[in-house]
């Protein structure tokens, strides 16, 4: 199996477009994920984007929470994510207090119901 690549999503455009594709909830995050635009999308590559809102807590849990979002994606997405992808993870309240297994596990479920929802990726 072929481990891939993440970027990272910066801009808020980036953002409002994976907010308007196939999102998936979970007890300890979201999932939003939408094909990455063509002018973009680079081979073998996916990208991945974090957020908080002041939900979740203060600066310093919404900083927490995105870590061990940030640790999640890196342990799940390289072996489970497609290519030419754009993933946004977003955290819940209850992000700060699940066990760590238990949000990879959150992970790994909505990531297999987003992409059944998702038209397939085609390479070309």
């Amino acid at each position: 199996m072929k481990r891939l690549i993440a970027d990272r999503l910066k801009t808020r455009g980036d953002f409002l477009r994976a907010q308007k594709g196939v999102r998936r909830i979970a007890a300890g995050l979201t999932l939003e994920i939408c094909a990455t635009p063509p002018n973009v999308a680079k081979k073998g590559r996916l990208r991945v984007g974090f957020t908080a809102s002041r939900k979740v807590g203060g600066a310093v849990e919404r900083n927490r929470a995105k870590r061990r979002l940030r640790a999640a994606a890196a342990a799940v997405l390289p072996l489970s994510g497609r290519p030419c992808t754009d993933y946004v993870l977003v955290a819940r309240p209850v992000t700060l207090s699940r066990p760590f297994a238990s949000l990879l596990e959150d992970l790994a479920i909505v990531l297999a119901a987003a992409h059944l929802k998702l038209k397939p990726y085609e390479e070309s």
